[in-house]
């Protein structure tokens, strides 16, 4: 395994929308082991394949639930509304007060390239919203009620 480097804000490979992958092989479950182990180094939940600067619809997140390693993954069912702090690994140093759903179900494939249905709340539906939401190019800053620098 190898640690990616994290692209940050001002790279344009944040702002694609990344494609989908149309067939899970040894290549793509490499890039989902990488993108665990960068993760986790960097101490984050959550990390979406274009922070890595690649731009396919993979995702890996961990807040506190267990890895959940998921490809092509979109919200099927959304339920609530809670507005809270978000930072990302892409943006040191920031914060944004943001409003997500606060139960969330997700379809996406995984590693083994079956169907998979992902129910979540909470940090880990934040979370998954987060990730989800890089892979269309959008920033939590782009969401975000209000913005606190240096905060933690």
């Amino acid at each position: 395994m190898a640690l990616f480097r994290i692209v940050t804000l001002g790279d344009p490979v944040l702002r694609e929308k990344a494609k989908p992958v149309e067939k899970v092989n040894a290549a793509v479950r490499r890039l989902l082991d990488d993108m665990a182990e960068t993760m986790y180094d960097a101490r984050g939940i959550g990390l979406a394949a274009p922070q890595v600067g690649v731009t396919k619809r993979v995702i890996v997140v961990d807040a506190g639930q267990g890895l959940y390693q998921l490809i092509n993954p979109e919200i099927i069912e959304a339920q609530g509304t809670e507005t809270d702090r978000e930072g990302c690994l892409s943006i040191p140093g920031v914060w944004g007060e943001v409003s997500r759903a606060v139960q969330v179900t997700v379809r996406a494939l995984n590693r083994e390239g079956e169907t998979v249905e992902v129910e979540a709340e909470g940090l880990f539906a934040r979370a998954l919203q987060h990730e989800i939401d890089h892979l269309d190019g959008i920033l939590f800053i782009d969401r975000a009620l209000k913005i606190i620098r240096g905060g933690g």
